[in-house]
């Protein structure tokens, strides 16, 4: 069985155009396909040539609701490509959507509503490019050349820097342009209730220039602003907290100092939204290795400095994103750092965890790393190499931590299939199927040689509630392992990682 599994899977690679495939490297004694690393392994390095592109910047990440598919969205000097990571280790280059205006060294995107929302900087009018993530469920033949739905021409370029990057509460609605030529670079507000339909909804302009900014409907321990929806932007060398409720008159709230800023770059809330954990670009005089600065939220009428964290290496910091309880921070030459924070309280984070997307030094520089998307229900962590493209990454420790996956009513394919929740998993973890009329379903798990393992479910399935499906890991190897879901009119998979 194991051998017409293998001929069977590199027969679908060989009829996927433009399917990007190499073996799964395993992090092993500090190297991975020969990048230093520890407790990350690689699935896949996309290269830049392989998207048609000569630079990376900013990434981010979708996952289609209907049947779990992931798709990695990656900012490029020329446009956007859209990178299908469903399987990560046959990532597929479906194509791109040129900038709508020139090149552009820095381009920033989000997603609201299986919607993308792509700005750039320095590329004059290019204002707010919206595109139908939707679309890349029906591309037969990549990698194909994509246009926006719509483009909100409501920002102006007319700025040097043009719309430096993009925010989105998706528990709103609404989108903030900072660093544009409108609002004195501050928030530039956006109602994106109607994807395709962006209209102006405000404008903060009371600390001037953002470079960065994350807005969320406020759920922290300041009974003050419970419900209201805040933002916490990145100003040069403070963080300014601003409350967004009413959008045609947003109020500054404070503004958080720490020591000898250099350049507030960008930030992040705890989930908790107790701390805010900030970046800062230009540094190095106050500090020998990275920093990054934790910010007391406590009260957000008075913020303040709590403690610095020094990573290991003497590089340059750019953007940090939080999931659970640890933080994901890209450090240009210095690669991906994994930080648990845990013990944050206390004034206490350690490295759980790095992968150095950038092996040529590890120097005070801007080359290397420039983001990453750590927010994928597998636990896939996507990273963006200015020089040496797209990264596709999993840790060898647990990242995820819901028990089951939302999946919403089957689409045309008669079905909806989550991804694996948690994953990377230790003892068990869980997918949901939901189907549009009633069939039998078998549910297998196969090891990486195509040889079934288990049997997790052989029945029928009936429309109405998902039903869960439990893989139990006891008795298995840790391990890549592909769980085989296989209805009377459709087949698909799922890959799962089991670590011990």
């Amino acid at each position: 069985m194991s051998r017409y599994f293998g001929l069977f899977f590199v027969l679908v690679l060989l009829a996927t155009p433009f399917a990007y495939s190499q073996d799964f490297t395993a992090c092993e004694n500090g190297s991975a396909d020969g990048y230093a690393c520890d407790s990350i392994n690689l699935y896949q390095n996309m290269s830049l040539s392989a998207m048609n592109a000569t630079y990376a910047n900013d990434i981010w990440g979708w996952t289609d609701p209907m049947n779990g598919n992931e798709y990695a969205l990656v900012g490029l000097s020329d446009g956007t490509a859209f990178v299908d990571i469903s399987d990560p280790d046959v990532p597929v280059f479906l194509g791109k959507m040129p900038s709508a205006t020139g090149s552009s060294l820095w381009r920033d995107i989000k997603v609201y509503e299986n919607h993308a929302f792509v700005v750039a900087d320095n590329a004059g009018d290019h204002g707010m490019q919206v595109f139908d993530l939707t679309r890349l469920r029906s591309v037969t033949n990549p990698p194909q050349t994509f246009t926006a739905d719509a483009n909100y021409n409501g920002v102006s370029g007319n700025r040097p820097n043009g719309s430096h990057n993009i925010a989105i509460n998706e528990d709103s609605g609404f989108a903030y342009i900072v660093g544009s030529g409108d609002c004195a670079g501050g928030l530039h507000i956006v109602n994106i209730q109607i994807p395709t339909s962006p209209t102006f909804a405000g404008c903060f302009s009371g600390d001037g220039y953002t470079h960065d900014v994350q807005c969320v409907t406020y759920t922290g321990s300041d009974a003050d602003y419970s419900g209201s929806e805040i933002c916490v932007a990145s100003n040069t060398d403070t963080i300014t907290i601003i409350d967004v409720t009413n959008k045609a008159n947003p109020v500054m709230v404070s503004q958080g100092l720490y020591p000898n800023p250099g350049y507030t770059h960008q930030g992040w809330f705890t989930e908790d939204q107790r701390f805010f954990l900030v970046d800062d670009e230009l540094d190095h005089p106050a500090s020998p290795t990275t920093r990054t600065i934790i910010i007391d939220l406590e009260d957000l009428d008075n913020p303040s400095f709590d403690f610095f964290y020094f990573g290991p290496e003497d590089t340059r910091d750019h953007n940090l994103y939080v999931r659970g309880h640890f933080a994901f921070l890209s450090n240009y030459s210095g690669g991906l750092r994994v930080v648990d924070l845990t013990n944050i309280e206390s004034g206490v984070l350690s490295e759980v965890g790095f992968f150095d997307t950038f092996p040529t030094n590890d120097d005070y520089n801007f080359d290397g790393q420039w983001s990453n998307y750590p927010f994928f229900p597998s636990g896939t962590i996507i990273a963006t190499d200015q020089n040496n493209g797209l990264f596709i990454l999993t840790t060898t420790f647990p990242i995820t931590t819901d028990a089951t996956a939302p999946v919403e009513t089957p689409g045309e394919d008669g079905y909806a299939l989550s991804s694996a929740y948690p994953n990377p998993f230790g003892d068990d973890t869980r997918l949901t199927l939901s189907v549009a009329r009633a069939q039998h379903v078998t549910v297998v798990v196969l090891d990486i040689t195509g040889r079934r393992v288990a049997t997790v479910y052989d029945g029928t399935v009936t429309p109405g509630a998902s039903t869960t499906l439990k893989i139990d890991g006891a008795g298995l190897p840790s391990g890549l392992y592909l769980v085989r879901v296989s209805g009377e009119d459709f087949s698909t998979t799922r890959r799962i990682s089991l670590v011990r």
